[in-house]
């Protein structure tokens, strides 16, 4: 990659293309807050990035600032490569990405009014008031205002009036929530991964006993709790968990899981000052725990490369009585 090798600055547009750029792209006047920003690839923005609109149109882009596009931040759909966010995107409009080759990283929250994402990882969360996932990984929840449609994704928790699921997704944690009923197609699975042992999925070595995925039952897994606050203002929610049905949690040690260091590691970015490794059972080291290789991870598990195994269902007393002794 050359230094900066062009840049076409005007009133209404900057382009960058096969750059580095050591400062942050900010308004210097009033004029500036309608600029618009087109990355091209092979491009290194050091600093944080405001612009009216941000179109990126090639791969191998890199953001180590904070990102905000008054208007759209959006992805072209035939970007080859990788796009990194290393800090929080906002958007007063939408941030927008349908790859189809490539891959986007948000390594922190997204916060905008739509949200509409294809093959993208967020380490954070997601807040908007409508949002579309296909074949995405969201390590935090997804907290929609309005509308929420989830199809082939892994999310930590979602929170929506009104949520939609298709495909095969999954759950990092134990409940979702949902002011309507979930609607789903014909043929939708939702499995929950808050007792499956990722750390040894990661590290390829076996799964403990008494660990892996549960599938929920989008009707029996469900329960209508109604909520009041201090000045009486009541609101109906529709939990989905499986907590009340997991007998195997008191059984198993979760810290052994090693999860929470996938998803903290997943979720940190540029916070974390050093690399980590899991430790094998033969005294090796795991793959660096870095925001690629655990994305990589996760959308693996989303492909069916990396097999979650059933939780098993059979639990012995004598395994009951030993924890309750």
């Amino acid at each position: 990659m050359k230094e900066i090798t062009e840049i076409r600055v005007g009133d209404a547009e900057i382009v960058f293309g096969d750059n580095i750029v050591k400062s942050s792209i900010l308004p210097q006047s009033s004029k500036d807050l309608s600029r618009n920003v087109k990355i091209q690839s092979n491009v290194v923005i050091e600093g944080g990035v405001y612009a009216n609109n941000i179109e990126i149109t090639g791969g191998e882009v890199e953001f180590k600032g904070a990102v905000f596009a008054n208007n759209e931040l959006y992805i072209s759909s035939d970007v080859s490569g990788l796009v990194h966010f290393h800090k929080a995107v906002a958007s007063s409009g939408s941030v927008g990405g349908f790859l189809t080759a490539g891959r986007a990283i948000f390594g922190s929250d997204i916060n905008a009014k739509q949200v509409r994402l294809k093959n993208c990882f967020v380490g954070g969360s997601i807040f908007a008031q409508d949002v579309y996932l296909e074949n995405c990984v969201v390590l935090g929840g997804v907290f929609a205002g309005n509308q929420l449609t989830v199809t082939n994704a892994i999310v930590g928790t979602f929170n929506a009036p009104e949520a939609e699921l298709a495909g095969i997704s999954y759950l990092l944690y134990p409940t979702c929530f949902s002011v309507e009923p979930l609607t789903y197609l014909p043929g939708t699975e939702l499995y929950n991964l808050s007792l499956a042992n990722l750390g040894a999925l990661y590290k390829g070595e076996p799964e403990m006993e008494y660990t892996g995925k549960i599938r929920m039952d989008l009707e029996s897994d469900r329960q209508r709790t109604t909520l009041v606050d201090d000045d009486g203002v009541t609101t109906s929610v529709y939990s989905y968990s499986v907590s009340g049905r997991v007998l195997a949690a008191d059984i198993i040690d979760l810290e052994k899981l090693e999860n929470h260091f996938l998803i903290g590691s997943g979720a940190l970015d540029t916070q974390i000052l050093k690399v980590y490794s899991l430790s094998k059972a033969d005294g090796s080291k795991s793959e660096p725990l870095t925001v690629p290789n655990v994305s990589g991870f996760f959308f693996n598990i989303l492909s069916g490369k990396v097999t979650v195994q059933d939780l098993n269902g059979e639990i012995s007393f004598s395994e009951i009585r030993k924890v309750l002794e």
